[in-house]
């Protein structure tokens, strides 16, 4: 029999959401800009991401004037949802409709709440980079997959969220990067990392210099890298021997084209307990980063239930 833990993961093969998965990529890289045109600059572009919600996607709460406003995409009852802190709610279906409908009808909503919108109306890290406004291209919307996809969101954010909660060191929240289209978390040794190259498609130099300037270890998902999606695992810089470190579960590998470690979305659900194999992951992926690059794991590290059983004080 199966148990609620294995069938909470879902199955969704990327072959049969292309479409929806790409129109959702622009939809969100649109959502994300106006958040970041609105927020101040926080560690490595902390400040534009989106976050997992029970719901869907959420921009939460962007600062606008002396108030606030959020964007949320609602993939349960399909809508993009705007509210704002004056009491405003507008919102705007979700269907198949091109990229420069989506656009069009978002300022609109925008508007009628006196929010604006100054953003660079072209995506990043994608080649072609279609202007949002001449996008035609991108079209489709499968509810019934836009809600699976959610639903591998939920399930990876909730076990990158334990794994993020034993690190004490600088470490991002578990948040969704619409740039790449993936749910990210990071966390970082304190020493400063060599300028990144650079080198994504539509996306400065100076982008990838401001998000690699300390020395990192990474993790996530997106939906690539495997039939169904794939998590992944990484360091900046790279140590010797990173690519050749021993890491579980089985059916987690190196991969030489994306230059990370991959644990295929499939292989997790599959597993007889899917949290406990990509937690294995993530944490092996990390130790392996942390070991080989000598970071002070013992100041960085501590267990999360170190305060269990007591009564939690109150901090002022």
């Amino acid at each position: 029999m199966s148990s609620p833990t294995t069938t909470s993961w879902p199955s969704l093969r990327v072959s049969d959401w292309t479409a929806t998965r790409d129109t959702l990529h622009m939809w969100t890289q649109i959502v994300g800009k106006i958040r970041m045109a609105h927020a101040p600059l926080v560690n490595h572009w902390w400040q534009v991401t989106l976050y997992v919600s029970p719901r869907g996607l959420t921009t939460s709460t962007i600062p606008h004037r002396t108030g606030a406003f959020e964007i949320e995409f609602d993939f349960i009852g399909h809508q993009l949802e705007v509210r704002s802190s004056d009491g405003g709610t507008r919102s705007l279906p979700l269907r198949p409709m091109p990229v420069a409908e989506f656009y069009a009808g978002l300022l609109d909503l925008l508007g009628q709440l006196g929010i604006e919108a100054p953003i660079r109306p072209s995506p990043n890290e994608v080649d072609p980079a279609i202007p949002f406004a001449e996008d035609h291209v991108h079209s489709s919307y499968d509810g019934e997959a836009a809600t699976l996809f959610w639903r591998q969101l939920l399930q990876a954010n909730r076990v990158m969220g334990e794994f993020r909660s034993h690190f004490v060191g600088k470490v991002s929240p578990v948040h969704f990067f619409w740039g790449a289209m993936d749910l990210a978390c990071t966390r970082f040794s304190g020493r400063p990392a060599p300028p990144h190259p650079g080198g994504a498609p539509n996306c400065g130099d100076w982008v990838m210099v401001e998000g690699y300037s300390r020395e990192l270890s990474s993790c996530g998902f997106w939906p690539g890298g495997g039939e169904e999606g794939a998590f992944y695992a990484y360091a900046y810089p790279g140590p010797d021997g990173f690519a050749d470190a021993p890491i579980g579960p089985d059916g987690a590998f190196w991969s030489a084209e994306f230059g990370q470690f991959l644990l295929p979305y499939e292989v997790a659900r599959a597993a007889p307990d899917p949290d406990r194999a990509v937690a294995q992951f993530l944490q092996t992926t990390y130790e392996a980063a942390a070991n080989l690059a000598d970071w002070d794991r013992a100041a960085l590290e501590d267990d999360p239930s170190r305060w269990a059983g007591t009564e939690t004080p109150r901090v002022s």
